[in-house]
């Protein structure tokens, strides 16, 4: 199926891919104009941050990647695209769940969570930045109706879906994606007049005031407290040792929120 909306160009859902960034990577690739956008109800190669697999149960989740050329973006604040994506995503979330703002937080910088817990991650991926034909590719996976039992064992003490934070009550697929796309046109939309809800973005953190420990590259873990974020720079501000500092996502392979009893 292929629609066209406001924003989109393309818009298709498939029954089973490989990974929908691979899918919307191929579609810019190949002169498809933005905003494009590939839907699947199941992923056999689907990967989250840092080569990390992310695989979810057919019918369980909601799987999409949006791909963009964003000429009209400058290359510092490309971050944006991803951190619109999440917003929507949180937004339409609490739509269909009957949560109050703000119930969905942002763990920086790339997953969603209910109550402390995993109900969302996002990829974002990049080619061409600071070239005439840049391209981004936005994946989010977010667990719809997905019941706690049959989590996998190693995940369940730190993942939900909607479907537990709704009471048990299932999810309508379409309504969520629905909202989430016009929540997302919505932002788009504004990013292209400079406009980003900084505030919302920085309310929504998970992190701010709390002890994080930032794993790096090579296996190193620094244990600092995460003071703010930056809504120019979309990096995270932390303080260790009397210091404060600016660390990006690249600069790390995964952060985690220490348990209380941690400090710096």
């Amino acid at each position: 199926m292929e629609v066209t909306t406001t924003v989109l160009s393309r818009r298709e859902h498939f029954a089973r891919v490989g990974s929908t960034n691979d899918v919307v990577r191929d579609w810019l690739a190949s002169g498809t104009p933005e905003v494009c956008l590939a839907v699947a109800d199941e992923q056999t190669a689907g990967r989250g941050r840092d080569g990390r697999t992310w695989l979810a149960p057919p019918g369980a989740a909601l799987l999409l990647s949006l791909g963009f050329r964003p000429t009209w973006l400058a290359p510092d604040f490309v971050w944006r695209l991803p951190a619109v994506v999440s917003l929507a995503m949180a937004r339409a979330a609490e739509e269909v769940i009957g949560a109050a703002a703000q119930t969905v937080r942002l763990k920086w910088p790339n997953d969603l969570m209910i109550d402390g817990r995993k109900v969302a991650g996002v990829l974002g991926e990049s080619v061409g930045l600071g070239t005439d034909d840049p391209r981004v590719i936005v994946g989010i996976g977010i667990n719809v109706n997905w019941p706690r039992d049959d989590f996998p064992a190693d995940l369940a003490d730190t993942m939900t879906s909607l479907l537990e934070a709704a009471g048990g009550r299932r999810i309508d697929f379409e309504g969520l994606l629905d909202g989430f796309i016009a929540t997302v046109e919505g932002a788009i939309d504004g990013l292209r007049s400079g406009d980003f809800d900084a505030g919302d973005w920085k309310a929504r953190q998970l992190t701010t005031d709390r002890v994080v420990e930032l794993h790096g590259p090579a296996g190193a873990v620094d244990l600092v407290h995460a003071v703010d974020v930056d809504a120019q720079t979309g990096a995270l501000v932390v303080r260790a040792d009397g210091r404060e500092r600016s660390v990006f996502s690249g600069e790390i392979r995964h952060l985690r929120v220490a348990p209380p009893e941690r400090a710096v």
